[in-house]
């Protein structure tokens, strides 16, 4: 019915810890909208879609950011609001979809969770089809109906418990995911729901020009750490791509001369996991490696990067160079434990394509359209309106003409202004080939 537990207990993946963390879920459903993105597998979309209905269904305040989590317990039993009996489905559904539904999620074997069944998929559709004596097609739009039984029956039920903080960094986390899925899955009201999100946060968690850490009953007052200021910026950078909004470019900027100012190691490069002002701790951690989440060092790398070009920024750019080479040895070294540093550095050494397009609001959604027909994970996509106002030199420069323009870039090269969707096209096939050889 919509999000990722947040492991498996058993071998066979049928039974999971049924706690639902929003630092799990944002990065999921980014990488689940990609991956439709890239092969059109309906899966990944059916898997997507759910997520995203999910998190604005149960995990977003009323205010508008993210909560934290939904605990694994209800009525003091873990998995009871997830499980089942199979009298209640089996009264739930009508003749023509319990034989389906009896194969697919293994009602005809052994209960697999303490005497009740937790819905696990026990065979493809197209066997259990074939039991049931239906068409796939027929099938789909079967299991369908019925999980929309279940799951309005499911509804009465006592909830589990919700973690109602509202964490900034994990919410940076969700509102990336969000503006990807909303991308990907051409779906507007996730975009929208991620920028009540950045809203929030800027409202609320955004004091005296730092972030703070969470918010909670109108509280708002640890101090931000590095994960919230860097994942923020690599959050905004992706949520402009769907919805361009100068005071979100700003915010991301000065997001930016925060690293730099406050938790940056002028000596060997990187950032320090706190700020130079918070309190003084015996061993002032400098976190490269991956765990849980990304690390922040990697993530404010590739952000960097990406602002450093996209505005013409050369400072962001060498904060970057210097990150990766205070980490090198430990990349060398562990490579496998330093993937969001590897993704900066491959970023480095070839920059991302950056295209920007300028020109009226009613004109620049065609040629969106258009950059963002094939999937091209190295391509960011930014369709500023022509009266924007104040931007920095480097995007000033890009400047509108009478009807739509483009501008396509490579780190700090950009070719001439591109006037015409023909040739849009035209320059995109060309990239694509140069990246293929």
């Amino acid at each position: 019915m919509g999000g990722f537990f947040r492991y498996s207990t058993t071998a066979d993946w049928q039974i999971p810890h049924f706690e639902k963390m929003l630092y799990d879920n944002g990065p999921l459903l980014a990488l689940y909208s990609e991956a439709w993105a890239a092969t059109n597998e309906p899966l990944f979309a059916r898997v997507a879609n759910a997520t995203a209905d999910w998190v604005m269904r149960e995990m977003q305040a009323p205010e508008g950011g993210y909560y934290a989590t939904l605990d694994a317990d209800s009525e003091g039993e873990e998995g009871r609001f997830y499980a089942w009996d199979l009298d209640e489905v089996r009264a739930a559904l009508d003749e023509e979809s319990w034989p389906l539904i009896e194969k697919l999620y293994g009602f005809d074997r052994a209960a697999n969770f303490e005497g009740r069944w937790h819905l696990h998929q026990m065979t493809d559709l197209a066997n259990a089809a074939a039991t049931a004596g239906m068409s796939e097609e027929q099938a789909q739009t079967c299991l369908d109906e019925a999980r929309a039984k279940l799951f309005a029956l499911r509804e009465d039920r006592v909830r589990p418990g919700r973690d109602d903080k509202i964490l900034t960094s994990w919410n940076a986390l969700m509102i990336r995911g969000m503006a990807i899925a909303a991308r990907h899955l051409r779906r507007p009201e996730l975009a929208d729901s991620a920028l009540r999100a950045v809203d929030f946060l800027h409202a609320e968690l955004w004091r005296d020009g730092r972030l703070r850490v969470s918010y909670k009953d109108g509280r708002a007052d640890i101090p931000g750490y590095l994960d919230d200021h860097a994942f923020l910026i690599d959050a905004l950078l992706e949520l402009l791509q769907v919805h361009w909004r100068d005071d979100l470019l700003n915010f991301a900027i000065e997001l930016a001369e925060v690293l730099l100012k406050h938790f940056a190691d002028d000596d060997a490069g990187g950032f320090f996991f706190t700020a130079d002002d918070q309190e003084t701790l015996i061993h002032r951690p400098r976190p490269i490696a991956d765990e849980a989440v990304p690390a922040g060092n990697g993530i404010a790398a590739k952000a960097l990067n990406r602002l450093g070009h996209l505005i013409g920024e050369p400072r962001y750019v060498d904060a970057t160079e210097r990150t990766l080479r205070m980490a090198w040895s430990q990349m060398n070294e562990h490579p496998q434990a330093h993937c969001s540093l590897l993704d900066a550095l491959e970023e480095q050494l070839y920059p991302v394509e950056i295209l920007i397009i300028r020109g009226a609001t009613a004109t620049r959604p065609n040629w969106h359209d258009v950059a963002m027909l094939n999937y091209a994970p190295r391509r960011l996509v930014y369709a500023i309106p022509a009266d924007a106002a104040d931007l920095p030199p480097g995007l000033a420069a890009k400047k509108p003409a009478e009807g739509p323009v483009a501008y396509l870039c490579r780190g700090p090269v950009c070719g001439p202004p591109i006037d015409s969707v023909e040739a849009l096209v035209e320059a995109l096939r060309e990239t694509r080939q140069q990246t293929n050889d």
